[in-house]
């Protein structure tokens, strides 16, 4: 860690070591607890600072209190740290399987805190709180941080360094990006990062933190290549042009370091900085066709199918 700023975002693991001796008993009979951080640093008037900070926080036996745990469950917090945790053990441990341990781990907590009757998968559900974790862990499994095929080593350390520093809104953006629909029918709207949500009329904006992609649909291409836009009774197609170009000069203004902005049409070459982020409901071999006509070329399985397989085995 060589500076902090007031955007510096730290993330620190401990381990809980079961003592057998004194401490052990004062433990069970005070359940409250403290950290101390002391930060001593120079700031950019010159002059040292200590300061310190002191968190105070209890001890919750899981067995007993499965309820209060969940209910103090972030999970965007939480998958903030799990990002983290793995891209440190593929850094640190040898012949570490990333994909596997994210699946392991959330498993077990799919088991411990999912309610289910036993062996019956279509039974399971989880609690609102925990009911997106899920949907972060396959799209980390997904992401630069664990798929690091096809980036240079220089390119994964940058993604991992702006991982450990950022804040859990901008880690959440970089694990599951998020994305808005412009179109006629409606204003800027939030979609399922989905192939289904590929439509010929309409625009969508991409914001995966590091890129930022204008993605038009073809009807809308071949209309702005025609001149619409310029045409006198086609102001609202002018405008719905310009909406996701403000909006991603918004983005890329108060972003440091400046995201890349990719701007394609469907069908393009540049279209698969979209395509690899979307979950591939749709793919070359599925049964039915996708309504904005666009498949996705991969062997990965759909959010869906994940689903299944997790629901299955954390009934057993």
């Amino acid at each position: 860690m060589c500076g902090l700023d007031r955007k510096t975002s730290l993330c620190l693991v401990y381990d809980i070591a079961k003592k057998d001796g004194p401490d052990s008993i004062a433990q069970s009979a005070n359940n409250q607890f403290y950290f101390q951080f002391l930060t001593y640093y120079q700031h950019n008037e010159g002059q040292m600072r200590l300061r310190s900070t002191t968190i105070s926080r209890r001890w919750v036996s899981g067995d007993n209190h499965v309820e209060e745990l969940v209910a103090g469950f972030d999970q965007e917090a939480a998958a903030a740290v799990m990002a983290r945790l793995v891209s440190f053990k593929m850094e640190t441990e040898v012949d570490f399987d990333p994909v596997r341990w994210l699946d392991r781990a959330l498993i077990r907590l799919c088991s411990k805190f999912g309610d289910y009757q036993k062996e019956t998968p279509s039974s399971f559900s989880l609690s609102p709180r925990l009911s997106i974790f899920p949907q972060f862990i396959f799209n980390l499994r997904r992401s630069q941080f664990v798929q690091v095929f096809n980036n240079s080593p220089d390119e994964t350390a940058y993604f991992r360094m702006m991982l450990d520093r950022e804040n859990v809104t901008n880690t959440v953006v970089m694990i599951q990006p998020s994305l808005i629909s412009y179109s006629f029918q409606s204003g800027p709207e939030p979609v399922l990062l989905d192939a289904t949500a590929i439509a010929s009329d309409k625009i969508l904006l991409l914001d995966s933190y590091f890129t930022v992609v204008i993605f038009h649909g073809v009807t809308i291409a071949q209309w702005r290549n025609a001149g619409y836009q310029d045409q006198e009774g086609h102001e609202v197609f002018a405008q719905l042009l310009k909406a996701p170009h403000e909006e991603a000069n918004l983005i890329i203004k108060e972003r440091f370091p400046v995201p890349r902005l990719v701007v394609c049409d469907q069908y393009g070459s540049q279209a698969r900085f979209l395509l690899a982020k979307l979950n591939p409901s749709v793919t070359y071999n599925s049964d039915n066709p996708s309504p904005g006509g666009d498949v996705i070329f991969t062997d990965d399985v759909s959010f869906q199918v994940f689903m299944d397989h997790l629901q299955r085995l954390a009934v057993q």
